[in-house]
């Protein structure tokens, strides 16, 4: 291996959330950026004892958002409408950053709305910042 060509992988703490019509920032956490196809086995009369794996339908897992709580209530009228029955599917990214602040990787999700808030846990003896967390559902995920 040559020197000096050294590529290290990004860290997890630089990312930025954007969700169309959404400029909300500092979120604390993001996972559910995972999809899957769970095998279909099947089987004709000429695979004698065996069968085969065919790869079935694509799931998306949800995203989940987790944030310190503030002022900014956009990310909660947005899973307001769903409440109401007026259900508004947004696109998004979560977007990956280097040290610098460049964008380095870009996940883009499809048809999201929010299908579950979670408010902070209250505890007079502590001194944690309150979180609230945000899950949302989705029609697709690509990497950009």
């Amino acid at each position: 291996m040559a020197t000096g060509d050294r590529r290290d992988p990004y860290r997890v703490h630089s990312f930025i959330v954007e969700i169309d019509g959404i400029s909300r920032a500092g979120f604390r956490e993001c996972s559910g950026l995972d999809t899957s196809n769970d095998p279909v086995e099947y089987r004709e009369g000429t695979d004698g004892r065996g069968f085969r794996k065919l790869p079935g339908l694509t799931k998306n897992a949800n995203i989940t958002l987790r944030w310190g709580t503030a002022d900014d209530t956009s990310l909660w009228d947005w899973r307001k409408t769903v409440m109401d029955g007026a259900v508004q599917r947004k696109n998004g990214s979560i977007v990956l950053l280097d040290d610098t602040g460049t964008e380095k990787a870009r996940w883009n999700f499809n048809d999201g709305w929010p299908t579950k808030w979670t408010g902070p846990s209250f505890n007079a003896t502590g001194n944690e910042v309150a979180i609230e967390t945000l899950e949302i559902a989705h029609e697709g995920l690509v990497r950009a």
